[in-house]
C-alpha cells in the first residue's frame, strides 16, 4: 500500500499542530491517530522536513521512552520552559506529559 508523502505529512503536521503547552506525544502516537500505526519512523522523516514557515512545536514530539532527539540540545530547553519534567535518567516523564487524546 503507497501512501501518498504530502497528504501524510500534512496529517502528521496537523496533529502536532494540535499539541498543548507543556505536553509531549511521541512518533507511535502520531503514527496511531492518523491511522498509520506502522509509520513512526516516517513521522520522525516528516518532522525532521517541516518547513520553518509552518512554526510547528516539533520540539513536544518524542519517541515511546521518552527520548529526544538526540542532535537537538534545543529541544529539551524549549519543554523545560514549557513546565515538562524530565526524569533522573533525561526522559521525559511521560507520566505527567503526555498528550493523551483519544483515537475517534
Amino acid at each position: 500500500m503507497s501512501i501518498d508523502k504530502e497528504a501524510f505529512y500534512e496529517d502528521v503536521y496537523s496533529i502536532v499542530r494540535q499539541i498543548p503547552f507543556g505536553r509531549v506525544c511521541t512518533y507511535g502516537w502520531i503514527a496511531r491517530l492518523i491511522g498509520q500505526p506502522q509509520c513512526a519512523r516516517r513521522v520522525g522523516k516528516a518532522l525532521a522536513e517541516v518547513p520553518p514557515v509552518l512554526q510547528l512545536p516539533c520540539h513536544r514530539v518524542v519517541d515511546s521512552g521518552g527520548r529526544i532527539v538526540p542532535h537537538w540540545p534545543e529541544q529539551r530547553e524549549l519543554l523545560k520552559r514549557e513546565g515538562v519534567r524530565f526524569k533522573k535518567n533525561g526522559c521525559v516523564d511521560l507520566r505527567n506529559c503526555l498528550w493523551e487524546v483519544e483515537i475517534s
